[in-house]
Protein backbone atom coordinates (compact mmCIF):
# COMPACT_ATOMS: atom_id res chain seq x y z
CA UNK A 1 0.00 0.00 0.00
CA UNK A 2 1.46 3.51 -0.82
CA UNK A 3 1.88 5.54 1.64
CA UNK A 4 0.17 9.00 1.59
CA UNK A 5 2.43 11.99 1.06
CA UNK A 6 2.15 14.55 3.70
CA UNK A 7 0.12 18.01 2.53
CA UNK A 8 2.29 21.09 2.81
CA UNK A 9 1.39 23.20 5.71
CA UNK A 10 0.13 26.50 4.57
CA UNK A 11 2.86 29.18 5.27
CA UNK A 12 1.87 31.43 8.07
CA UNK A 13 3.86 34.84 8.67
CA UNK A 14 5.68 34.49 12.35
CA UNK A 15 5.02 37.37 14.86
CA UNK A 16 8.34 38.57 13.86
CA UNK A 17 7.30 38.61 9.81
CA UNK A 18 6.14 41.58 8.33
CA UNK A 19 2.77 41.57 7.36
CA UNK A 20 2.67 43.81 4.48
CA UNK A 21 6.33 42.51 3.00
CA UNK A 22 3.99 38.65 2.97
CA UNK A 23 1.59 40.42 0.89
CA UNK A 24 3.81 41.54 -1.32
CA UNK A 25 4.69 38.17 -2.45
CA UNK A 26 1.71 36.37 -2.41
CA UNK A 27 -0.28 38.70 -4.63
CA UNK A 28 -0.06 40.50 -7.75
CA UNK A 29 -3.02 42.96 -6.94
CA UNK A 30 -1.69 46.61 -6.13
CA UNK A 31 -1.65 47.47 -2.43
CA UNK A 32 -4.42 50.22 -1.77
CA UNK A 33 -2.90 53.29 -0.65
CA UNK A 34 -3.98 54.72 3.09
CA UNK A 35 -6.35 57.18 3.30
CA UNK A 36 -4.23 59.23 5.67
CA UNK A 37 -1.11 58.75 3.43
CA UNK A 38 1.39 61.25 3.45
CA UNK A 39 1.26 63.91 0.30
CA UNK A 40 3.71 65.04 -2.45
CA UNK A 41 5.85 67.33 -1.24
CA UNK A 42 5.31 71.34 -2.07
CA UNK A 43 8.08 72.44 -4.87
CA UNK A 44 10.46 74.67 -3.44
CA UNK A 45 9.51 77.85 -5.59
CA UNK A 46 6.05 77.22 -4.42
CA UNK A 47 7.39 77.86 -0.56
CA UNK A 48 9.47 81.15 -2.13
CA UNK A 49 6.30 82.72 -3.70
CA UNK A 50 4.11 81.67 -0.81
CA UNK A 51 6.62 83.35 1.42
CA UNK A 52 6.83 86.88 -1.16
CA UNK A 53 2.99 86.93 -1.27
CA UNK A 54 2.75 86.87 2.75
CA UNK A 55 5.24 89.35 2.98
CA UNK A 56 2.80 91.81 -0.12
CA UNK A 57 -0.13 91.06 1.96
CA UNK A 58 1.94 92.41 5.09
CA UNK A 59 3.38 95.42 2.90
CA UNK A 60 -0.76 96.11 1.90
CA UNK A 61 -2.04 95.59 5.09
CA UNK A 62 0.54 98.75 5.96
CA UNK A 63 -0.35 100.64 3.12
CA UNK A 64 3.02 100.37 1.76
CA UNK A 65 1.58 100.25 -1.70
CA UNK A 66 4.58 100.43 -3.86
CA UNK A 67 6.47 97.61 -2.07
CA UNK A 68 3.37 95.72 -1.89
CA UNK A 69 3.47 95.86 -5.63
CA UNK A 70 6.60 95.02 -6.55
CA UNK A 71 6.78 92.24 -4.46
CA UNK A 72 2.94 90.65 -6.36
CA UNK A 73 4.85 91.66 -9.59
CA UNK A 74 7.51 89.57 -8.47
CA UNK A 75 5.51 86.49 -8.09
CA UNK A 76 3.86 87.06 -11.44
CA UNK A 77 7.20 87.43 -13.36
CA UNK A 78 9.21 85.02 -11.46
CA UNK A 79 6.83 82.36 -10.65
CA UNK A 80 4.71 81.36 -13.52
CA UNK A 81 3.99 77.85 -12.61
CA UNK A 82 2.85 78.59 -9.27
CA UNK A 83 -0.88 79.33 -10.69
CA UNK A 84 -2.63 78.89 -7.72
CA UNK A 85 -1.42 81.95 -6.59
CA UNK A 86 -1.63 84.05 -9.62
CA UNK A 87 -5.25 84.79 -8.87
CA UNK A 88 -5.22 86.00 -5.56
CA UNK A 89 -1.72 88.00 -6.32
CA UNK A 90 -3.76 90.06 -9.23
CA UNK A 91 -6.27 90.90 -7.00
CA UNK A 92 -3.88 92.30 -4.21
CA UNK A 93 -2.20 93.76 -7.60
CA UNK A 94 -5.05 95.68 -9.11
CA UNK A 95 -6.02 97.81 -4.94
CA UNK A 96 -2.16 98.24 -4.95
CA UNK A 97 -2.14 100.18 -8.23
CA UNK A 98 -5.03 101.99 -7.06
CA UNK A 99 -3.76 103.44 -4.40
CA UNK A 100 0.01 103.62 -5.74
CA UNK A 101 -0.72 105.72 -8.44
CA UNK A 102 0.00 109.38 -7.80
CA UNK A 103 -3.20 111.80 -7.51
CA UNK A 104 -4.48 113.35 -10.96
CA UNK A 105 -3.65 116.85 -10.70
CA UNK A 106 -5.92 119.20 -11.87
CA UNK A 107 -4.30 121.76 -14.20
CA UNK A 108 -4.02 125.24 -12.89
CA UNK A 109 -2.92 127.77 -15.30
CA UNK A 110 -4.33 129.20 -19.22
CA UNK A 111 -1.65 126.79 -20.81
CA UNK A 112 -2.30 123.72 -18.79
CA UNK A 113 -6.26 124.07 -19.17
CA UNK A 114 -5.41 124.12 -23.08
CA UNK A 115 -3.50 121.25 -23.21
CA UNK A 116 -5.87 119.11 -20.84
CA UNK A 117 -8.68 120.22 -23.49
CA UNK A 118 -6.87 119.22 -26.02
CA UNK A 119 -5.82 115.38 -24.72
CA UNK A 120 -9.63 115.33 -24.06
CA UNK A 121 -10.69 116.15 -27.49
CA UNK A 122 -8.26 113.81 -29.39
CA UNK A 123 -9.30 111.08 -26.49
CA UNK A 124 -13.59 111.86 -27.50
CA UNK A 125 -13.85 113.51 -23.70
CA UNK A 126 -15.72 116.05 -24.90
CA UNK A 127 -17.72 117.11 -21.50
CA UNK A 128 -14.15 116.99 -20.07
CA UNK A 129 -12.56 119.46 -22.75
CA UNK A 130 -15.83 121.82 -22.74
CA UNK A 131 -15.23 121.83 -18.90
CA UNK A 132 -11.36 122.70 -19.09
CA UNK A 133 -12.25 125.69 -21.91
CA UNK A 134 -15.10 127.06 -20.17
CA UNK A 135 -12.08 128.01 -17.09
CA UNK A 136 -10.04 129.44 -19.74
CA UNK A 137 -12.77 131.39 -21.44
CA UNK A 138 -14.01 132.98 -17.79
CA UNK A 139 -10.67 133.97 -16.84
CA UNK A 140 -9.60 134.87 -20.87
CA UNK A 141 -12.59 135.65 -22.62
CA UNK A 142 -10.47 136.73 -25.55
CA UNK A 143 -8.78 133.59 -26.32
CA UNK A 144 -10.01 132.91 -29.74
CA UNK A 145 -7.82 129.89 -29.44
CA UNK A 146 -9.60 127.96 -26.69
CA UNK A 147 -12.86 129.80 -28.23
CA UNK A 148 -12.24 127.66 -31.16
CA UNK A 149 -12.09 124.63 -29.46
CA UNK A 150 -15.53 125.05 -27.65
CA UNK A 151 -16.72 125.16 -30.88
CA UNK A 152 -15.38 121.94 -32.09
CA UNK A 153 -16.20 120.07 -28.73
CA UNK A 154 -19.74 121.39 -29.17
CA UNK A 155 -19.72 120.42 -33.26
CA UNK A 156 -19.10 116.48 -31.83
CA UNK A 157 -21.60 116.47 -28.89
CA UNK A 158 -24.12 117.85 -31.68
CA UNK A 159 -24.89 121.07 -30.16
CA UNK A 160 -24.62 123.42 -33.71
CA UNK A 161 -25.74 126.47 -32.25
CA UNK A 162 -23.58 126.51 -29.19
CA UNK A 163 -21.08 125.64 -31.57
CA UNK A 164 -21.87 128.08 -34.08
CA UNK A 165 -21.46 130.63 -31.83
CA UNK A 166 -17.85 130.26 -30.24
CA UNK A 167 -16.80 129.97 -33.80
CA UNK A 168 -17.95 133.04 -35.11
CA UNK A 169 -16.52 134.82 -31.72
CA UNK A 170 -13.03 132.81 -32.47
CA UNK A 171 -12.84 134.50 -36.25
CA UNK A 172 -13.73 137.92 -35.11
CA UNK A 173 -10.71 137.39 -32.70
CA UNK A 174 -8.31 135.98 -35.09
CA UNK A 175 -9.44 135.92 -38.91
CA UNK A 176 -6.97 133.05 -39.72
CA UNK A 177 -9.61 131.14 -37.93
CA UNK A 178 -11.90 130.99 -40.40
CA UNK A 179 -9.35 128.72 -42.72
CA UNK A 180 -8.85 126.51 -40.47
CA UNK A 181 -12.60 126.20 -39.75
CA UNK A 182 -12.87 125.09 -43.48
CA UNK A 183 -10.56 122.77 -43.97
CA UNK A 184 -11.21 121.24 -40.39
CA UNK A 185 -12.83 117.77 -40.28
CA UNK A 186 -14.08 117.98 -36.94
CA UNK A 187 -16.74 120.83 -37.81
CA UNK A 188 -18.29 118.44 -40.35
CA UNK A 189 -21.53 118.46 -38.53
CA UNK A 190 -21.84 122.00 -39.55
CA UNK A 191 -21.41 121.66 -42.93
CA UNK A 192 -24.92 122.21 -44.03
CA UNK A 193 -25.62 124.97 -41.47
CA UNK A 194 -26.07 127.84 -43.41
CA UNK A 195 -24.76 130.06 -40.20
CA UNK A 196 -21.26 127.98 -40.42
CA UNK A 197 -21.39 128.89 -44.43
CA UNK A 198 -22.12 132.60 -43.57
CA UNK A 199 -18.88 131.84 -40.51
CA UNK A 200 -16.41 131.13 -43.48
CA UNK A 201 -17.39 132.28 -46.74
CA UNK A 202 -20.06 135.74 -46.64
CA UNK A 203 -17.73 138.38 -47.60
CA UNK A 204 -14.32 136.63 -46.96
CA UNK A 205 -13.80 134.91 -49.78
CA UNK A 206 -10.07 133.77 -49.95
CA UNK A 207 -7.35 131.17 -51.52
CA UNK A 208 -6.21 129.56 -48.40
Amino acid sequence: MAKQRPQPKSKVPSPRQDPQAVVSTTSTAPVAKSVGSTPAPKRSTYVEAVGLYEKGVAALQQHDYSGALALFERILHSFPEERELHERVRLYLNICKRHAAPPVVAPQSIQERLYASTLALNGGRYDEAIAHLRLVRDEDPDNDHALYMLAVAHAQRGELAESIAHLERSIALNPENRGLAKRDADLEPLHDDEAFVAAVDLNHRRHD
